[in-house]
């Protein structure tokens, strides 16, 4: 029996719904800021070629300029020194299959309410499965925490002071934990990264990205509209661009709900 006339069928009837869990991108979209002496990436820029005139009197376009760490992205496991020496590791070699699968949201938005710098722990992960079941055989663990309310602003989304950035993340041994033994492919968050804004003081520093990626694994951030989702039962269409060599990219994701 044909499948895609079903889902087809769904999606116009509206039993299966498509949110979009993709931040808008501008000039405004927030951007990781690191501290001297490292380098920095872009803000997202558009330069018009021509708009219905002189330069192109039927047509409007446009340059863009950006990083490929801007707004909603991909991280791939060459992103970090750790995944560096994989093979298939960049962005444009990321499985077709990775690209469309099942995921799960837990939701901790009210412990970050409490405390910005609230770190998800192994504990957290488990307590969770006991009421919702197993996580996804290769499928995302998407980890809500309300901060996509703040994406409006650069200043409220990295939320820094005088001794660095508080933003909610992920504990050492959690991290290592979704790296050696979860079933997962990758991670999202809604924050500008999947680590901590404190994790460059962690005992190793940014361990999401030193053991996410190293063990072969995703990262997806800056998402929205994870309160959309329920926590099981989503499906999640993540589409970066192909960058040959690239350490990840701007990336449309959608997900797919039974309603």
């Amino acid at each position: 029996m044909p499948v895609l006339p079903n889902v087809l069928s769904a999606l116009a009837d509206g039993s299966v719904e498509i949110v979009d869990l993709t931040a808008p991108l501008s000039e405004t979209t927030p951007v990781l800021q690191l501290p001297p002496p490292f380098a920095n990436t872009i803000p997202f820029r558009l330069e018009e070629i021509s708009r219905y005139d002189d330069r192109g009197p039927g047509w409007y376009w446009n340059d863009i300029h950006t990083g490929e760490h801007t707004g909603t992205h991909l991280d791939a496991p060459i992103h970090w020194v750790t995944g560096k020496d994989r093979e298939g590791a960049d962005v444009s070699q990321v499985a077709l299959r990775k690209l469309i699968a099942p995921a799960v949201v837990l939701d901790f938005s009210d412990e970050v309410g409490k405390s910005p710098d609230f770190l998800l722990e192994i504990d957290h992960v488990r307590a969770w499965t006991r009421e919702h079941g197993d996580l996804p055989d290769g499928g995302w663990l998407l980890y809500r925490t309300g901060w996509d309310t703040r994406s409006h602003d650069q200043a409220q989304f990295l939320n820094a002071d005088e001794t660095g950035p508080h933003t909610p993340g992920i504990s050492v041994e959690c991290a290592t934990w979704l790296a050696d033994e979860a079933p997962v492919i990758g991670l999202g968050v809604e924050t500008v990264g999947t680590d901590a804004g404190t994790a460059h003081s962690f005992d190793p520093a940014f361990p999401c990205h030193t053991f996410v990626l190293g063990a072969g694994k995703y990262g997806l951030t800056q998402l929205q509209n994870l309160a959309q989702l329920p926590p099981t039962g989503a499906v999640l269409l993540t589409a970066p661009l192909p960058i040959v060599g690239g350490s990840g990219s701007p990336t449309r994701v959608l997900a797919l709900v039974e309603r």
